[in-house]
């Protein structure tokens, strides 16, 4: 069980303002059950000697704030960071192993960047999403995240204030096939398969790196409507078939207090809001599929934010995929004629848009394009 981490306010006026999140006086009753269950299994385990830990995710930020993420969970009585790192590092566990956590609502959680320490809650789901003055050099830097006497070095991206260009690319489908959201299929692949089952979408790390050779210094950034408990086995899955690094952006599979499931197309909208906001010296070239959303969410955001999406490239589904992801053979947003926009978009931006079978395709297209 687990919620989508909501960002603090900034702790100081360096920092970006946090997105409004719709609120309600009263949580949805999907959710009073799973906090009321979610209390219950922790009283059980720490009743049997399990203490706290923290699980570190890749933040983000730059000049004068970072986005610290993290989780605090339960773990049996004496194990140390290092079994958890050699329990991360396991390969070929079955995609359910991720979903047996325990986590601690509401826990208090320092953090200490540079030399400055700051107190934190976690919320619902243990999860710790806060935006923090920072006065890092731009590059991979760390940051230490405490709960009680559990503490871990949690990473963070810290981008210069110069202008530059980023990758940001969804995974199921884009990088990694999974044909979603089809509920059986979905739960096939993310509960039984090993990890190393999973297929890679053919040419898609080989264009990326290249990508990344035509901006030295680059950052990549991905974004997905995946559970959180999925971050390790997805750090995995990438770093074994040579992505590059980049923070994961993922969400909820359950309850929240507007409902009984989250909006995956919402997440990836608002995240695409909050980073166009967060990061204004950055241009985007965004990377999807179009078994579902991403054309039009990726569209909607150059039209939100003018010129701030460098390019547009969309991994096309074959008409098997398409119909295990939606139920038709044929994409539920087709591309657009060339020169032409999208029927249910009259004010589509121009901005350079490639569309191919594979990584291969869009590399091809991308060069074609100059945009390579």
């Amino acid at each position: 069980m687990t919620t989508e981490p909501s960002a603090p306010p900034p702790a100081s006026s360096g920092a970006p303002s946090a997105l409004p999140v719709r609120r309600t006086q009263r949580p949805h009753r999907a959710a009073v059950l799973e906090d009321a269950v979610a209390r219950a299994v922790l009283r059980f385990w720490r009743r049997r000697g399990w203490r706290s830990r923290v699980q570190p995710f890749t933040g983000y930020g730059t000049n004068g704030w970072v986005r610290v993420l993290a989780r605090v969970v339960v773990a049996p009585p004496g194990t140390t960071a290092a079994q958890d790192a050699r329990e991360a590092a396991r390969p070929a566990l079955r995609g359910w192993r991720s979903y047996l956590t325990v986590e601690v609502p509401h826990a208090v959680v320092t953090v200490t960047v540079g030399s400055v320490t700051h107190e934190v809650s976690a919320d619902r789901g243990g999860y710790v999403d806060a935006v923090l003055p920072a006065d890092l050099p731009p590059g991979r830097a760390t940051v230490r995240v405490a709960a009680g006497d559990a503490a871990v070095a949690a990473p963070v991206l810290v981008l210069g204030p110069e202008p530059q260009v980023a990758l940001l690319s969804d995974i199921d489908d884009t990088v990694m096939v999974t044909v979603l959201p089809r509920p059986l299929v979905a739960a096939w692949n993310a509960l039984v398969l090993h990890e190393n089952a999973r297929r890679v979408v053919p040419g898609m790390a080989e264009l990326y790196r290249r990508w990344g050779a035509a901006h030295p210094g680059a950052a990549t950034f991905y974004l997905s409507t995946g559970a959180w408990n999925a971050a390790p086995a997805l750090e995995r899955f990438l770093a074994r078939h040579g992505y590059p690094e980049g923070p994961l952006l993922l969400t909820d599979w359950g309850p929240t207090n507007a409902g009984w499931f989250r909006s995956g197309p919402e997440h990836k909208r608002t995240s695409l809001d909050r980073l166009m906001g967060e990061l204004p010296q950055v241009r985007w070239v965004l990377v999807g599929d179009d078994g579902q959303h991403d054309p039009e969410v990726y569209r909607a955001a150059a039209r939100t934010h003018p010129g701030r999406v460098a390019a547009i490239a969309i991994r096309q589904l074959t008409p098997a995929e398409q119909l295990l992801a939606h139920g038709t053979p044929v994409p539920e947003n087709p591309a657009p004629a060339p020169g032409r926009p999208a029927a249910s978009d009259p004010a589509a931006p121009d901005v350079p848009t490639v569309h191919g079978a594979d990584g291969h395709e869009l590399t091809v297209r991308l060069l074609d394009a100059d945009l390579l």
